[in-house]
């Protein structure tokens, strides 16, 4: 089976980086020229003495910025657990460092320029949920990996892996021109990985769920959303549950995604922006594109679209519906449940609906299956495909209740439930900013005030998110992802946007009379009249700045300077 080093040492000297893999019996060296960054392989025995030495994880990549070349190197690892015998290690921290020993040769422009694209690298690597392994494929689900040939098994890590969820693949594209340096660097998935052992009736399994985040039309709630113009669905996850048990061994896959056509739904300081679908592109031809790609990946598709089927919702449930059936394909079917109709006064038992409406359907997918000999006992043939409209809360509670729902086919299987209210935290905090609302009833299953309670605090975070910080997370994973390129000593970037003058000035004449209201109220005139006067002018001051800035909501929110807008829409 292919692998890649475990551990490494870094040396540095003014003139190189040395990588020297340190497993037992290696000998190899990668030595990064800081000048001219041509890597090449050498030994040992060519480490200068004088370099500098620390211990280091693994490789992420290679970035370019206004300051020239960066080298990205995973410094500390936590270890998940082992899945089929392989080790799945968490990436915890780690370091960008400059192939440049100065930065004097920039101006003070290109400085703030350059400090600000590292602040944006290093925003993604502090999101939670980097996973990798060095001897063993997560990239791809266990089905996927029991259906390759020879030629597949023999490749390296970063060849074979699925490219969907390599989230290094940018920063890795000068190692995957050198076949010989395959075995320093490793993909490296975002998202979620729990490994658990349990015991029922003393009988002891390992139960595992991956969850892998497409870097495939990336980005953060509100600036994505449908899809690409490839049919890559916005905030598309696939996850896998893992039961491994006396060396057999069981899965079962579903996805999440955005509603796969073209729409949007920008912030514009609203509570919940009214999304629009588009007037101008080939709908039918994009949805087939995803469609036909699942079908290719996974099977048959059942649809479950989990949107209300009233109010600024409906047109999207409408149009989603409509386009099956003029799609006409035998292989996708599509069911519509009005999560928060179906659930309204706490009815969340009503779930219970959807999970009796789709269980035919997933008897007939079944799960995949692998005896202790590694013979293959059964094939998954389809999944669910779930969504709401960010593809993260209503979506979670019903992928867990379906994993639930094996309890009857698995005979040795339990739910983990906090695992999957974590699953369900981690995949929201990369792409909402936040951890999960309804994770009450997916840990324990049952809705409570509490509960409630805390999706209200969730979402009060995530608006002020969306719409002043999300800008430039959204940059941030464009960045790294290499949907924006930087050029060495650029001089140009589109950072410095000039501001609209309403941006500077409408909200400081907004917190100024609304001041002055209060210190009216607060310290009377000599009439009361005369208060009243001062309160109402400054009062209907406030409230119509407010209502003009409201109007012009999207210039005042943090919108990304490095995509286009196109790519946005």
């Amino acid at each position: 089976m292919a692998s890649t080093y475990n551990t490494f040492n870094l040396h540095t000297t003014p003139e190189k980086f040395y990588i020297e893999a340190c497993d037992d019996g290696a000998g190899d060296v990668l030595a990064v020229d800081r000048v001219s960054t041509e890597m090449t392989l050498t030994g040992a025995e060519d480490v200068p003495p004088s370099a500098v030495t620390r211990p280091m994880c693994g490789i992420m990549g290679t970035m370019r910025l206004v300051a020239g070349m960066y080298l990205i190197v995973i410094t500390k690892k936590k270890k998940v657990g082992d899945l089929l015998g392989h080790a799945v290690w968490k990436a915890t921290d780690f370091d960008i460092i400059s192939y440049k020993k100065t930065v004097l040769h920039l101006t003070d422009t290109q400085m703030q320029d350059n400090k600000a694209f590292l602040s944006m690298i290093n925003s993604v690597l502090n999101t939670d949920g980097f996973y990798f392994a060095t001897d063993y494929d997560l990239t791809h689900t266990l089905q996927r990996l029991a259906n390759t040939s020879p030629e597949f098994q023999e490749m390296t890590l970063l060849e074979r892996a699925d490219q969907r969820f390599v989230w290094n693949g940018h920063l890795l594209r000068d190692f995957m021109a050198q076949p010989e340096l395959h075995k320093f660097v490793f993909p490296v998935i975002h998202g979620f990985v729990a490994m658990k052992s349990c015991c029922i009736n003393g009988k002891i399994f390992d139960w595992n769920i991956i969850s892998r985040r497409s870097c495939f039309r990336a980005g953060v709630r509100y600036y994505v959303r449908g899809i690409d113009s490839e049919g890559h669905a916005a905030n598309f996850v696939e996850t896998e549950q893992i039961v491994q048990y006396n060396g057999a061994k069981a899965s079962f896959v579903q996805t999440r995604g955005s509603i796969p056509f073209y729409w949007s739904q920008r912030p514009n300081l609203k509570y919940k922006p009214k999304p629009q679908i588009s007037k101008s592109g080939n709908h039918l031809d994009g949805f087939q594109r995803h469609f036909d790609s699942q079908i290719i990946t996974y099977g048959k598709q059942v649809i479950l679209n989990l949107v209300n089927q009233k109010g600024s919702e409906k047109p999207l449930e409408q149009a989603f519906a409509k386009m099956v059936d003029s799609l006409g394909n035998g292989m996708i079917k599509y069911v519509a449940f009005d999560f928060h109709k179906e659930c309204s006064r706490m009815r969340w038992h009503r779930l219970q609906i959807l999970v009796d409406m789709v269980a035919e359907m997933q008897n007939e997918f079944g799960y995949f299956l692998v005896d202790s000999d590694g013979t293959v006992q059964l094939q998954q043939d389809g999944t669910f495909r779930s969504n709401c409209m960010d593809c993260l809360d209503r979506t979670n509670v019903i992928q867990s209740l379906l994993i639930g729902c094996l309890v009857y086919l698995f005979s040795f299987i339990a739910v983990i439930p906090s695992a999957w209210a974590d699953n369900a935290n981690a995949c929201a905090k990369q792409y909402a900013g936040t951890g999960a609302l309804k994770t009450d009833f997916t840990r324990t299953g049952k809705r409570t005030q509490w509960g409630l309670l805390m999706d209200g605090w969730n979402s009060m975070i995530r608006y002020y998110k969306n719409n002043f910080s999300d800008g430039f997370r959204q940059d941030s994973i464009d960045l790294f992802l290499g949907n924006y390129a930087v050029e060495e000593a650029d001089m140009n970037t589109p950072l410095h946007e000039p501001k609209d003058w309403k941006f500077l000035t409408l909200p400081i004449i907004m917190v100024v009379a609304f001041s002055m209201c209060i210190i009216c109220l607060l310290m009377a005139g000599d009439t009361w009249t005369e208060t009243l006067a001062y309160v109402l002018f400054w009062g209907s001051a406030s409230v119509v700045t407010a209502g003009v800035i409201l109007f012009n909501g999207r210039d005042f929110v943090d919108a990304p300077k490095l995509v286009q807008k196109e790519k946005m829409d």
